[in-house]
């Protein structure tokens, strides 16, 4: 480890997490120490960026320029229903690096981190061969948007880049800048850019690998979202550029949750008609990361041709479709729904876009299952490698949603807003444990318009969707479930009991820490859930 890493760790964090950026755990674990016969993959490089709607690519909308991610889906696959587990940053990309859902994992809100005994991407496939790297924003560790600037466990710390480190690297003014949309008027050099800097340390890890190497690099952008920071030509680009208004824009917010009507601030009675939504350095910012995103492209295109590449976003943007801004506890498909595209050379058709609904709670066990790695029972995603390989005709599976709160250090955005969503490819359900529910028709309505949640032609439909988020909440322990989720207005055949389903549910194994113990026998569990009355009487 370099002298610099070393006075970093000893700065924020001790010995101890010196100790887990070399990727040393004391758990009991016994890591194969060498790839996996099974694997397939073992070039794997993951691309994000923060707040990337899905429709804001070329090849859906042409004003907005991006042909290097068009030309990443030509010559592979792009998931036109791919959705965010929750349309907020950190639970967002806890969901994707974990394959435990916000509420398991510990950060259902931005800035709270993830629970100590959750294993990441990078500590699993660190543990079984792979050399693991993470460049770019990481939003876990429970401090605040930048980070703390120390390397989490099972990454290489000689390439860890948050961004915090990248304000230290400023002067004082600099950083105030860097903060600021208007700099880009100052004609900005795209080296004084995160982005920028965030590709160059992914290109010099790509340079030091070799073609015998198992490796897995995450390249974790910020742009597009504010201070949308990019340099000339890109920052002038959509100086006159107006996103063009659809039906979502013109949603008075009537039969909707009152906490969508507070949100809006009034803008739902403004005149839709005079209404421009001109946005010119957010788009700015976009064209200007898929420049940085060719840079990428172009050195995995020289070095490593056949590397699965999959790119992916956290979450949406409103940009003013129902009445909103930014984005926050609901799961129109403005926020939840993000562009998604693989590319695998002889394993992933080329130039196809499929409808399948998928899940960013898939990632995790995706390339887990791409590496040849065992997934373990406590993972709460399912593996879609099939889906990569075979894109038609698979099996619809319900994608579930969720949200807790935006973000621990603001009393603002909300505060505390739960809800639990699902949609089964055609019918997104979402309820709103404090406000009123939500059921739209995305075949009938593709702007979720019309509020069906007290439709009785849709009554058991409804319910039915319900039951899945019900049984949901249950099978991955959601800390939050209980009989207020199911006793809701519209549903009438529900008694509340103080015991509500009876069971017990046993933590699943992580391939880390042993089996759970039962409470009454002190013996390791044989299953993972069981009706209550089973227990032994104390």
């Amino acid at each position: 480890m370099k002298w610099n890493a070393l006075t970093k760790v000893l700065r924020y964090g001790g010995w101890g997490v010196l100790c887990s950026c070399q990727g040393v755990t004391n758990t009991g674990y016994q890591p194969q120490g060498e790839v996996s016969a099974k694997a397939q993959a073992r070039k794997i490089i993951f691309i994000m960026t923060d707040t990337h709607r899905w429709d804001m690519l070329s090849s859906i909308t042409p004003e907005i320029k991006t042909p290097n991610l068009d030309r990443l889906a030509e010559e592979g696959v792009r998931f036109d229903r791919a959705y965010t587990v929750s349309p907020v940053s950190g639970p967002a990309r806890s969901a994707i690096f974990t394959g435990l859902y916000p509420h398991t994992n510990a950060s259902w809100g931005n800035d709270m981190p993830i629970a100590d005994n959750v294993k990441t991407l990078g500590q699993r496939l660190s543990d079984n061969g792979y050399y693991c790297a993470y460049t770019g924003k990481w939003h876990l560790d429970g401090t605040d948007y930048f980070g703390n600037g120390i390397c989490p466990q099972g990454w290489d710390p000689e390439y860890f880049y948050d961004m915090r480190m990248y304000l230290e690297e400023l002067t004082r003014e600099e950083r105030i800048k860097s903060r600021l949309p208007e700099t880009n008027k100052e004609s900005i050099p795209g080296e004084f850019t995160y982005g920028h800097r965030v590709t160059e340390r992914a290109l010099k890890f790509l340079e030091s690998r070799t073609s015998d190497d198992a490796f897995f690099l995450i390249v974790s952008y910020d742009e597009p979202h504010h201070p949308f920071l990019c340099p000339e030509p890109y920052a002038s680009m959509y100086k006159d550029y107006e996103w063009p208004k659809n039906p979502s824009h013109y949603d008075n917010l009537k039969n909707k949750p009152s906490y969508q009507q507070m949100w809006a601030e009034g803008r739902q009675f403004e005149n839709k008609d005079e209404m421009t939504i001109k946005h010119p350095y957010y788009f700015a910012s976009l064209s200007f990361i898929d420049y940085e995103i060719g840079r990428l492209l172009k050195k995995i295109d020289e070095l490593y041709p056949d590397a699965l590449v999959i790119y992916t976003s956290d979450h949406g943007d409103f940009l003013n479709a129902h009445s909103l801004k930014s984005k926050g506890p609901c799961v129109y498909d403005d926020v939840s729904r993000v562009p998604f595209i693989v590319r695998w050379k002889g394993h992933v058709p080329s130039s196809l876009v499929t409808t399948t609904p998928i899940s960013l709670i898939s990632v995790t066990p995706t390339i887990l299952d791409a590496a040849g790695v065992t997934i373990p029972d406590v993972i709460e995603g399912s593996s879609i490698l099939n889906t990569f390989t075979s894109p038609v005709d698979q099996p619809k599976k319900p994608v579930f949603m969720e949200f807790g709160r935006f973000e621990v250090d603001h009393d603002g955005f909300g505060a505390f807003q739960p809800l639990r969503a699902v949609f089964d490819g055609r019918y997104k359900l979402s309820v709103n444990l404090m406000s009123t529910d939500e059921l739209y028709d995305l075949e009938k309505d593709p702007y979720e318009l019309d509020n069906l949640i007290n439709d009785d032609t849709h009554a058991v439909l409804r319910d039915s969707l319900h039951n899945l988020i019900l049984e949901h909440m249950n099978e991955t322990r959601d800390p939050f479930r209980g009989v207020y989720w199911h006793a809701r207005p519209w549903r009438k055949d529900f008694k509340s009991t103080w015991e509500y389903t009876e069971y017990t549910r046993a933590r699943k194994t992580d391939g880390y820490n042993p089996r759970s113990l039962d409470y009454n026998t002190g013996l390791e569990v044989e299953k993972y859930s069981w009706p209550k009355q089973q227990d032994t009487k104390n």
